[in-house]
C-alpha cells in the first residue's frame, strides 16, 4: 500500500483562496514524503485546455525531479461545464466522453495508472433507468476508446454529492453492466461515514475489484481527527491484498484550511498505522 494526496486543498477547490500552482503544490506534497500525487483536473492545476505540450511536459518532469508518482486523476468537477455522463443534452454528454479521453492520454504521459469515473446525476425530468443507462454509455465508449493507454477507470460511488451512484453495490453494478477489463472500483470513506455505512463493508464487497480508495475523515478532516475507524480499514485492505494507493482527500471543502498541515497530518497519522498493522500481520504468519 502506497500513500498519496489529492491536490484539491492546494487549489481550495469550492472556494478557489487560497491557491498554489501545482510546481508549488507537487515539491510540497513531496516534501512531506507522499508517494504519489492526486491530480485533479481543474484549474489552477490541470485543465486539459490549458495544458500546452510544453506545459505538459514540465510536470512529467516536475513529477520525476521530484521523485513522486502520479497515484491517479480526476476529472474537472461539476459546476461550470458540469461533465456530466448523465446528463439529458448528447452535447454535454459527448464532451463528458471527450474529456474523460484526454484525461486518460494525460495520466499515461504522466505515468499514472488510475482515472477516477463520476457517473453523474439525474436532472429533474429524468428517470434515473436512463441516466444510469446515459452514464453506462459513456463509461462503455470511454473505457474502449482508452484501452491502449493502459488507464484503469475507478468508479467512484458518491453519496454527498449525487442521487445516482451512491453506494458500493451501486459502483458493482455499474461495474459489471460495462464489463470491460479497464472498469474497476474505488470507494471513499467520507461519503461512506456521509450516508452512515460501514466502511469495511465497502472493502470486502469490492474485494479485488478494489483499486483505488480515498482517505477522509468526517467533515474532511485528516485520518485521525474525526469519527472514522482507520484501524480496522487498513486491516480489511490487508485481508483483501489491496496493493493501490490510499489516498488523502481532504482539507479543501471551505477556507481556512491550511494544505501543508492537513497534509502532515494526514501522513503522520497513517504511514505509522499501515506500517504497524503490515508488521503485526507478518507476525502473524
Amino acid at each position: 500500500m502506497k500513500i498519496s494526496y489529492n491536490t484539491w486543498s492546494y487549489s481550495s477547490f469550492f472556494v478557489w483562496v487560497p491557491s498554489y500552482t501545482l510546481d508549488e503544490t507537487i515539491k510540497r506534497i513531496a516534501g512531506l514524503g507522499y508517494d504519489g500525487i492526486e491530480i485533479g483536473a481543474a484549474a489552477p492545476h490541470a485543465y486539459p485546455a490549458h495544458l500546452g505540450a510544453d506545459r505538459r511536459a514540465q510536470v512529467r518532469d516536475l513529477l520525476q525531479e521530484h521523485g513522486i508518482a502520479l497515484s491517479s486523476m480526476l476529472p474537472a468537477p461539476s459546476g461550470g461545464p458540469g461533465n456530466n455522463p448523465a446528463s439529458p443534452y448528447i452535447e454535454e454528454r459527448r464532451a463528458t466522453v471527450e474529456h474523460y479521453k484526454e484525461l486518460a492520454e494525460l495520466t499515461a504521459f504522466w505515468g499514472g495508472k488510475t482515472l477516477i469515473y463520476l457517473p453523474g446525476w439525474a436532472i429533474f425530468g429524468t428517470s434515473r433507468r436512463q441516466a444510469w443507462e446515459w452514464s453506462r454509455e459513456v463509461l462503455t465508449e470511454v473505457a474502449d476508446a482508452i484501452e491502449h493507454t493502459g488507464v484503469t477507470l475507478v468508479i467512484e460511488p458518491t453519496s454527498h454529492d449525487t442521487n445516482l451512484c451512491v453506494s458500493a453495490d451501486d459502483a458493482i453494478e455499474l461495474m459489471q453492466d460495462v464489463n470491460r477489463p479497464n472498469v474497476k472500483l474505488m470507494f471513499d470513506t467520507f461519503h461512506v461515514n456521509y450516508s452512515r455505512e460501514v466502511n469495511t463493508d465497502y472493502v470486502y464487497k469490492m474485494g479485488a475489484d478494489l483499486k483505488h480508495i480515498h482517505i477522509s475523515d468526517n467533515d474532511r478532516l485528516p485520518p485521525g481527527k474525526g469519527v472514522v475507524d482507520f484501524p480496522s480499514i487498513i486491516e480489511a485492505m490487508i485481508d483483501i491484498e489491496f496493493d493501490g494507493y490510499l489516498t488523502m482527500e481532504t482539507g479543501f471543502h471551505r477556507r481556512g484550511i491550511e494544505p501543508d498541515q492537513d497534509a502532515r497530518e494526514g501522513i503522520e497519522y497513517l504511514r505509522p498505522l499501515v506500517e504497524q498493522k503490515l508488521a503485526l500481520r507478518a507476525e502473524k504468519k
